[in-house]
Formats: structure tokens, C-alpha cells, sequence
């Protein structure tokens, strides 16, 4: 079966290929201006939340300064890569369905099952992405708190990669089954039945976000990929 960077290289040769073109440029142009204002908000305000942070570790761990400062600026980096990722997907969303839907009918020779039209399309696209954040949020927020806890943070930037593996997967493999009318609930069963498929797409896809500003030329590959997984991995298994 098509293995996760495969289908991350097949994909980004198919978003970039004639006629897909006008569904990667746009998202790319919005999130570019995005970037750049998060970052630059970021640069200016890091160093006092790193030094927040540091401010609450007792004394009783201060001879642990040398692991815990490292730890916690993965951390961080770790919160605002997800903040950031969180944001730039709500304003792509629309056109990453299209892009998906698109690449489903080159790549497989089917259209997906969803016969809505362009505008309500991009209306559903939208509820989709807050339907993901309601799930995403509270997850996130819990490993925010533990992120605080002395101790316990040590093993936290570890659950914080797992957790961006997981939630880069659904961000992405969830384009093409909105498209094919699975319900969300299901796209979860269906990505927890393969594990090791959903995780190691949605590693590589983080790996790539973490590259700064080529990722936004890049993400339309792995939506492109996610279709091609779809395809190969998840399409055939029973609906819930």
C-alpha cells in the first residue's frame, strides 16, 4: 500500500501540476501575510514568556535549569506552531476542499461523493474546521496545563509531538473524507484503525510545517497526499 512520504511527493507534484494551481496560490498569498504578522508577535513577546515560565519552577528543581530550559522552549515553540497552524487552516480551508476534490478526480478518475455546489461547499468547509478545533482545543489545552506542572512537563514536549502527529493527520486527511461525506466522528474511527499509516502521515506532514515559510508552498502537497491516502487506505473500510 502507498506509504505516507510517497504520497506526500505524489501529491505535490499533483497540487502544482495545470489546473490545480488556482486553489494553492490564493491560501498561500492570505497565509503569507498572516505569517508575518504572527511572527513578528512572536519575536517580540517570547522572551517574556520564557522568562514567565521559568519564574515557577520551585527550588527544589533548580538544579534541573539546564533540562527544563530547553524542554520549555520546546514547549512554547511547540504552542505557538500550533496556534499558528490552527490559524492559517481556517482561512485555507475552503480552498483545500477544492484542491482535494480536484486531485480526487485526476489522481483516482472518481469524483468525490459530495455534490455540493462551490458556495455552500466553501460555507461547510468553514463549520468543518470549527467542528476540528472543538475537538482540538480542549486536547490542546490540557497539554498546555501539563506543560506547567513540575515534573510531569519533563514528558511534555515528547506528548506534544505525538499530539501534533495526530492533529496534523485529522487536519489533513479530513479534506477528502468532508469530501466523500464521512461524518467527522467516523474519519477518527477510521484514521485510530490505522495507526501507523495516520501517525506517520500526519509526522511527516509536521515536519514540514516546521519549515519556515516553505511550508505554506508545501501544505497544498500534503493535501494533495492526504487524497492519495484516502485512496489507498481509508475509502474501503466500513462506515461506521
Amino acid at each position: 500500500m502507498l506509504d505516507a512520504l510517497t504520497a506526500l511527493v505524489r501529491g505535490t507534484r499533483l497540487a502544482y501540476s495545470p489546473g490545480m494551481r488556482r486553489y494553492v496560490f490564493v491560501p498561500i498569498g492570505i497565509n503569507l501575510v498572516v505569517y508575518s504578522l504572527m511572527l513578528y508577535y512572536v519575536v517580540a513577546h517570547f522572551g517574556g514568556w520564557l522568562d514567565g515560565w521559568m519564574a515557577m519552577v520551585p527550588s527544589w528543581l533548580e538544579w534541573l535549569s539546564w533540562l527544563i530550559w530547553p524542554l520549555f522552549v520546546l514547549s512554547l515553540v511547540l504552542i505557538v506552531f500550533f496556534t499558528f497552524t490552527l490559524v492559517t487552516h481556517l482561512i485555507a480551508a475552503p480552498f483545500y476542499g477544492f484542491l482535494a476534490a480536484r486531485v480526487e478526480v485526476v489522481a483516482t478518475g472518481r469524483p468525490p461523493l459530495d455534490d455540493r455546489g462551490l458556495a455552500r461547499t466553501a460555507v461547510d468547509a468553514l463549520g468543518r474546521e470549527l467542528v476540528k478545533l472543538g475537538y482540538i482545543l480542549p486536547r490542546m489545552a490540557l497539554l498546555f496545563v501539563v506543560s506547567w506542572i513540575p515534573a510531569i512537563n519533563l514528558i511534555a514536549p515528547l506528548l506534544w509531538l505525538l499530539f501534533s502527529a495526530w492533529i496534523m493527520a485529522i487536519t489533513y486527511l479530513d479534506y477528502p473524507m468532508d469530501n466523500n461525506k464521512v461524518s467527522f466522528a467516523d474519519m477518527r474511527r477510521r484514521l485510530s484503525s490505522r495507526r501507523w499509516p495516520t501517525l506517520s502521515y500526519g509526522a511527516w506532514v509536521t515536519l514540514i510545517t516546521w519549515i519556515p515559510l516553505a511550508n505554506l508552498f508545501l501544505l497544498p502537497g500534503a493535501v494533495a497526499g492526504a487524497v492519495l491516502m484516502w485512496d489507498s487506505h481509508y475509502r474501503g473500510l466500513p462506515a461506521s
